[in-house]
């Protein structure tokens, strides 16, 4: 394979490639694998200062109490600084696993305006290629809300400015159940014309259908759909309550619906009919949620749970793969302007090397399996992000991963002591 810029040039035999390219700087990839750089259609970033964390919330019941009892008391704790750590730090780590293209869903309710600009700096100073949102809802009141609204359309035009296809903006909404009729007009409004689409959480938990249908009358899906914002540049994420009428329009409309297994049940809030979605033809990308930052364990997690919960061992060896490989890059090429996902010529120059030594024998056919039960994030031995080496030898490249977890610990340190 050859790279020239941010692109491949060619791709082919490395004898064919060092007689076509007689010049080129050549890097031994030592028998790795070489694969393109995986992609995670959902992300939380913010949530990495709670790693360790000790909660006095009371034990949690249902998904609601752990959003009141964690995650909506760490967010409203974020400053800005925090918020920039609390990306880098994930980002290196999704270097580290061979992760090269994110789409992430923050929340900082009490420092909203500039958030998302943070988290492009530590996207710039990593070097990942980023989607990013603010997850508007009510539950801060109404000025937060407008924040929320006004941030989402700052980095939509933001990214817009670059033009550099390293930055996306995205409209990020929390879910139903936090998003009155009244700020979802607003929402609507403020997109109109942008060209960007929506990144909201979909019936993740039962309490987001029963809210919808007790407030309004008619399930998430409906309800988002009554509102336009179901298209092919929209993702519905998780989506793990819906009925056969959801999934029809789900379909029909085009938009992407991203499945983090891993979240799912960590959150005890069930599992997602993916398959049954699948045989429907919605387009189903793979996310990890925050839960954790290497995508191979939520291909493994995503083979494994829809095979127990539908007690059928032939599901989910052909269905999770194609999310992961397939899907995904094409979720992500509905908002970044190049092609990704596929070491041809034309596409960015987003590569990996996998150590990985087959003890039997590996080809195209069987490559999925040798995937599954033999790599894991931690394998990636480089990676290669828009033609810059980010990673080499498991060594970071001009990224000072121990000044920055540093400062996290700091920051993170005094967080806790607000918390």
């Amino acid at each position: 394979m050859v790279i020239e810029g941010n692109l491949i040039r060619d791709a082919g035999s490395t004898a064919e490639m060092k007689s076509k390219y007689p010049d080129a700087q050549f890097m031994d990839a030592r028998r790795r694998l070489i694969m393109p750089g995986l992609i995670n259609t959902h992300q939380h970033y913010y949530s990495t200062m709670a790693r360790g964390m000790a909660n006095d919330s009371p034990p949690a019941t249902k998904f609601s109490e752990i959003l009141k009892g964690l995650w909506w008391r760490l967010d409203k704790q974020l400053t800005l600084e925090d918020t920039y750590y609390s990306a880098a730090v994930p980002m290196i780590e999704q270097i580290k696993n061979g992760v090269t293209t994110v789409f992430d869903h923050h929340a900082s309710p009490y420092a909203v305006r500039g958030s998302l600009t943070e988290i492009a700096r530590a996207s710039d100073d990593m070097g990942i290629r980023s989607s990013l949102c603010y997850e508007v809802s009510d539950r801060d009141g109404e000025k937060i809300a407008q924040d929320g609204i006004d941030e989402n359309m700052e980095i939509i035009r933001m990214a817009k400015e670059r033009g550099d296809d390293m930055l996306k903006g995205m409209f990020g909404l929390h879910a139903s159940m936090t998003v009155s009729d009244a700020t979802m007009e607003k929402c609507v409004a403020a997109m109109e014309g942008s060209g960007a689409g929506f990144h909201v959480h979909t019936a993740e938990g039962i309490e987001d259908v029963e809210d919808s249908l007790a407030k309004y009358g008619k399930r998430v899906v409906k309800r988002w759909n009554d509102y336009g914002i179901l298209h092919p540049k929209s993702i519905a994420v998780h989506c793990v309550h819906v009925d056969e009428d959801e999934m029809d329009i789900l379909a029909e409309t085009g938009v992407a619906v991203v499945n983090n297994p891993e979240s799912n049940m960590g959150n005890a809030v069930g599992c997602s009919p993916v398959i049954r979605m699948v045989e429907k033809g919605v387009m189903m990308g793979l996310g990890t949620d925050g839960y954790a930052f290497d995508m191979f364990e939520s291909y493994k997690v995503g083979n494994i749970i829809h095979k127990h919960v539908l007690q059928d061992p032939k599901v989910a060896w052909g269905e999770i793969p194609t999310m992961l490989f397939e899907n995904n890059a094409i979720i992500a090429e509905r908002h970044f302007d190049g092609k990704l996902g596929k070491l041809k010529e034309g596409y960015y120059a987003d590569v990996i090397l996998v150590d990985y030594n087959p003890p039997t024998q590996i080809n195209s056919d069987n490559i999925n399996g040798h995937l599954l039960f033999g790599v894991m994030g931690r394998m990636v031995d480089t990676t290669i992000v828009n033609g810059k080496i980010l990673m080499k030898d498991r060594v970071l490249q001009n990224i000072d991963e121990e000044r920055i977890f540093a400062r996290s610990r700091e920051l993170a340190s005094a967080l806790w002591e607000r918390f």
